[in-house]
């Protein structure tokens, strides 16, 4: 069963929104580097992955185009909280207040990390849906496990090669940089992994509550198209 129309229902809602602060909080975790035993990681590494796990279930689910209107607002969204931020550190503080140097190295960061995170969370998101629409129309529905992580390598991967040179060039040794870069893509995508169970349960549910299952054919992967939902 499939659902073409240009309207959006509760589940897809709920899902946009939680898509949307995943980012946000994403990318204002990505400002500290933490070290877990013998890895370094950011921290943005806690929350980011939950966004490629429901662009997962929205490809699935609604289609490339519903994926695109949502990684678009996900990104529009995550653009608004920079700005504010910016504005917050150009208002003048209080004489008594304490917190400024860590709420500027925290937003003061923010717009390079933001442009890093962006381009590379765009790029990477739309090879994730991408690549799973391609496949669930090779597949013919079939063998949804497979095309997650499939997907999800990708997306993650080029996620990293985009994110970590622009976020950090030149604030990191580079040796450092590409360790980084190499194990945030593999715990992401062991991320994706571990969580698979629950997010097969969640597309299963929501394909029978929704009554959504699209494959998207003869469609326009043009990434700029966004009204067409």
């Amino acid at each position: 069963m499939s659902k073409s129309n240009n309207t959006v229902s509760v589940s897809f809602m709920i899902l946009g929104i939680l898509f949307c602060v995943c980012l946000v909080a994403a990318n204002l975790l990505e400002s500290k580097v933490v070290q877990i035993g013998q890895l370094t990681v950011t921290a943005g590494l806690v929350v980011f992955p939950i966004s490629y796990i429901i662009n997962d279930c929205i490809a699935e689910v609604w289609g490339f185009k519903k994926a695109r209107l949502i990684i678009w607002m996900g990104f529009l969204m995550n653009f608004l909280v920079v700005l504010l931020g910016q504005i917050a550190i150009i208002l003048p503080a209080a004489p008594f207040w304490k917190g400024e140097e860590g709420f500027n190295f925290v937003f003061g960061m923010a717009p390079r990390i933001a442009a890093a995170s962006l381009l590379a969370f765009l790029v990477g998101s739309f090879l994730n849906a991408f690549v799973m629409s391609k496949m669930k129309k090779a597949s013919n529905g079939k063998h949804f496990s497979i095309r997650a992580i499939a997907s999800t390598l990708v997306g993650e991967s080029a996620d990293s090669l985009i994110f970590f040179p622009i976020a950090f060039g030149g604030l990191i040794p580079v040796d450092e940089l590409l360790k980084m870069m190499l194990i945030q893509a593999i715990l992401k995508t062991l991320y994706e992994v571990i969580i698979l169970p629950v997010t097969i349960k969640v597309v299963n549910y929501i394909k029978k509550v929704d009554g959504s299952d699209v494959f998207d054919d003869n469609i326009s992967y043009n990434v700029l198209k966004v009204k067409e939902i």
